[in-house]
């Protein structure tokens, strides 16, 4: 019995990215008050509100600079072929994106470095550790 190749499953970027932070005690000891009354499930959905809130506070100020740094927002995402196109064309790539820049495992970090001329992420950079470290010195 002969069965076609399964192909590979197309690996899916997080659609989150964990942070730390310190607060004080007294800030910290109202959140875990407000957690134990029922008005949140745990401190990281109170968390969550707080920073949804200030966005939604500031999103004119947000949406303005988006539109003025000429940010890509939301996911992009390259691919060896989509970077081989960009080589055979004779261009090289400005990315600049506000949320998660992702350089697929298929990119080699030469491949990278003939196409990528410089990368600007504001929130979350995904590549491989030898993409990562051969773009070292064009992230900014």
């Amino acid at each position: 019995m002969h069965s076609d190749p399964v192909p590979a499953p197309r690996s899916r970027p997080p659609e989150s990215e964990k942070i730390t932070l310190n607060l004080g005690f007294v800030d910290l000891g109202q959140i875990d008050l407000l957690v134990a009354e029922g008005f949140y499930g745990n401190r990281s959905d109170f968390i969550r509100a707080a920073i949804r809130q200030q966005l939604v506070r500031h999103g004119e100020a947000v949406g303005q600079a988006v539109a003025r740094r000429t940010l890509v927002l939301g996911l992009q995402r390259f691919e060896a072929a989509d970077l081989r196109a960009v080589q055979a064309a004779g261009e090289r790539l400005h990315i600049r994106v506000l949320g998660l820049a992702v350089i697929a495992d298929d990119v080699s970090a030469e491949l990278a470095l003939a196409t990528i001329e410089s990368i600007q992420v504001l929130g979350a950079f995904h590549a491989s550790p030898a993409v990562r470290d051969a773009l070292a010195a064009r992230l900014r």
